[in-house]
């Protein structure tokens, strides 16, 4: 009871946090640079790792993750690095290669931290916060800054905040069309990391180490497809075509996890889904093409307030469908609900994708 209301409330705090400074770190990123942008944000979140380490009760482990969710938000930053350093052709691949960084951290990370913490329950933290603390001494000595002094704007309060960087997708030709396709896919995101635990619990039996292998495999899937198959068909596909690959089969996936009987069969469906890999990589592509080198930090800084809207809100619907469709007092029985709306927001997503996309035929 404690735990899960704990759990939840820390999660919805780091959301809260990536939605209000993801644009502040985005408008300092496009006055003073990427790098220091960075660097501070890396150097900020180790700290906060040793002060969780440190966390004599549960008050300081709030404020840890509160400086955790602000420092995250240089997430946006280094997407506007990538889109500084490279070629709007070539950013999908770059994007993807991105991708499977994050999804190595996600794959090894949580392993790692359960192996650390059985011999002492800080450490897991200790570790983190000298990693990301010496992450930040490399990137002080080899990470040259990407945007130069003629392509950088004048910083502005009413640009730095999430209704300021909303604005500026409203300012674009498709860009606000685009970002609606984002937040939809990233709502239809959350259910995972919102039920999956549960779920598959309560249909397969599953216990915390057929769960955690699960992840293992999706983590792995979603490696293989941003940092080598992205790379190598996004020549030929396009970002066109990847966004509705991602988006259709995305949505096939989410519908077999729904209807999976079997545990089998959920595993079945891993491989169908893991060409979602290809959504992230195409709707970056997509939208660096639509604005100049001295927005591409507050574009980054508006979508990683659109990932932290769904992060508060994603969890709060699916758990309550999840509840809802499991209840004694329900009609019919339907675990798999919450899977089957996050396929219906897929198709939602290829709605708003076709409209958006087919006005722009003669941008890629």
């Amino acid at each position: 009871g404690r735990a899960s209301y704990f759990f939840v409330l820390f999660g919805a705090v780091w959301a809260l946090m990536q939605f209000i400074f993801s644009p502040i770190m985005g408008a300092l990123s496009d006055r003073f640079g990427r790098r220091r942008v960075i660097l501070i944000s890396c150097l900020g979140l180790g700290l906060d790792y040793i002060l969780m380490a440190l966390a004599p009760n549960l008050l300081w482990l709030f404020i840890g993750r509160i400086l955790s969710g602000i420092t995250a938000a240089s997430f946006a930053t280094a997407g506007a690095y990538i889109a500084d350093v490279t070629p709007p052709e070539k950013r999908a691949a770059s994007y993807g290669l991105f991708g499977a960084a994050w999804g190595i951290g996600f794959v090894f990370g949580p392993g790692l931290g359960g192996l650390l913490g059985e011999s002492w329950l800080r450490l897991p933290f200790w570790v983190a916060g000298g990693l990301t603390l010496v992450n930040a001494a490399y990137g002080f000595f080899v990470l040259p800054e990407s945007l130069s002094e003629e392509n950088r704007s004048k910083f502005s309060w009413k640009r730095a905040n999430p209704l300021g960087a909303l604005k500026l997708l409203r300012s674009h030709p498709e860009l606000l069309g685009l970002a609606s396709v984002l937040l939809i896919y990233q709502l239809a995101h959350q259910v995972l990391q919102s039920v999956f635990v549960l779920y598959a619990g309560y249909r397969y039996n599953w216990g915390p180490e057929k769960v955690g292998t699960t992840l293992m495999v999706v983590g792995i899937f979603g490696i293989l497809m941003q940092g080598f198959i992205v790379r190598r068909t996004a020549p030929m596909l396009g970002e066109r075509r990847m966004l509705f690959i991602a988006l259709v089969f995305g949505g096939l996936g989410y519908l077999i996890y729904g209807v999976a009987n079997t545990g089998w069969l959920f595993w079945a469906a891993i491989p169908v889904f893991s060409l979602v890999g290809f959504f992230n990589p195409a709707i970056q592509g997509l939208m660096t093409r639509r604005v100049s080198p001295r927005e591409q930090g507050q574009l980054q800084g508006a979508n990683s307030s659109l990932m932290g809207i769904a992060g508060m809100v994603g969890p709060l619907i699916f758990t309550a469908v999840f509840s809802a469709a499991i209840s004694p007092t329900a009609a019919v029985q339907i675990p798999g609900a919450p899977f089957l709306l996050a396929g219906g927001l897929h198709l939602l997503a290829i709605v708003v994708a076709l409209a958006v996309l087919k006005k722009t035929q003669s941008i890629p």
